[in-house]
């Protein structure tokens, strides 16, 4: 058996095409473009890039991107001034400070600040909260784009065992919470966790996201499982190679052996990050604004 390639990057297109539809309408209902704002701290070379793409997609899909890029050196009061005066902006609907900061600032406290209305990263303890309680907010970007490929896969997660492979307040915590909401029964599993393959291969949906390359292999999985890696690892190059391969937390060709279906790094759930940060700031432009959006839309 040869699993099924889940295809993030073909999913994430179709996302941004609705984006770009709704955002359209949205902007004859509301007589404005959606708009979000991304702050980056610093000249980390792999944040600028992140930012950038960030700020193409957020044009191309028709809705207002502002760009806050402040020295690494910026204090902590001038950075709390920057997100008080987007949260007061009416034309800022989402605001991201794209993490990590530099160390010398304190990053909860900066995240604490942002107004949950605004906060398109779902990281607020208001927005964790909702989450928690099942209520509508905005939620993590990469736990939701995981869950959308995998309802595209399944349809219906009721009653399905689930792993998820990691506890970050990023990604495993809120993948965990959402498994819940769809009424899978839910494992997390970390560090501590004692015999981890056997864990892992009582369920039928292993999510990955752990930081640890190939950590998963394909003697751990449950034959049919459903693996959603969520880890972006770069090996140290070969010889004669310029740059190490990129790789996930799932030896992916023992996995693809073994399971029904696997998303590919790169390639899978990559590509969502991005297409749901763009949905979140479009839902919450339509709640800000007073503009109705139809259920499930997107």
């Amino acid at each position: 058996m040869t699993a099924a390639v889940i295809d993030g990057k073909a999913f994430a297109e179709g996302l941004r095409a609705r984006v770009a539809d709704y955002a359209a309408t949205f902007e004859q209902s509301a007589g404005r473009k959606a708009g979000l704002a991304v702050v980056l701290v610093g000249d980390d070379p792999a944040s600028q890039v992140y930012v950038a793409s960030k700020a193409r997609q957020t044009v191309a899909c028709g809705m207002a991107s502002f760009e806050h890029r402040l020295p690494a050196d910026t204090a902590q009061a001038d950075l709390i001034a920057l997100v008080d005066r987007l949260n007061a902006d009416a034309s800022v609907d989402g605001i991201l400070v794209q993490l990590p900061l530099p160390a010398h600032l304190d990053e909860q406290a900066v995240v604490e600040r942002i107004d949950p209305a605004k906060d398109v990263d779902g990281l607020t303890p208001i927005s964790t909260g909702r989450l928690a309680l099942g209520l509508p907010g905005l939620v993590p970007c990469t736990p939701l784009g995981s869950l959308m490929l995998l309802k595209d896969r399944l349809g219906s997660l009721s009653g399905l065992d689930a792993v998820v492979i990691g506890r970050s307040i990023l990604v495993g915590k809120p993948m965990a919470q959402l498994l819940l909401a769809e009424n899978c029964t839910v494992t997390i599993a970390h560090s501590r966790t004692r015999d981890l393959p056997d864990v892992v291969r009582r369920a039928d949906i292993v999510v990955a996201a752990v930081g640890r390359p190939e950590l998963v292999r394909g003697d751990w999985l449950k034959p049919g499982a459903v693996v959603i890696d969520v880890g972006i690892n770069r090996l140290p190059p070969a010889e004669g190679e310029a740059k190490g391969r990129l790789v996930g937390d799932v030896a992916y060709a023992e996995a693809m052996a073994v399971a029904s279906a696997v998303t590919p790094v790169p390639g899978g759930v990559g590509p969502m990050t991005i297409a749901v940060l763009l949905r979140n700031a479009l839902v919450a432009a339509h709640r800000n604004a007073g503009v109705p959006l139809a259920e499930g839309a997107l």
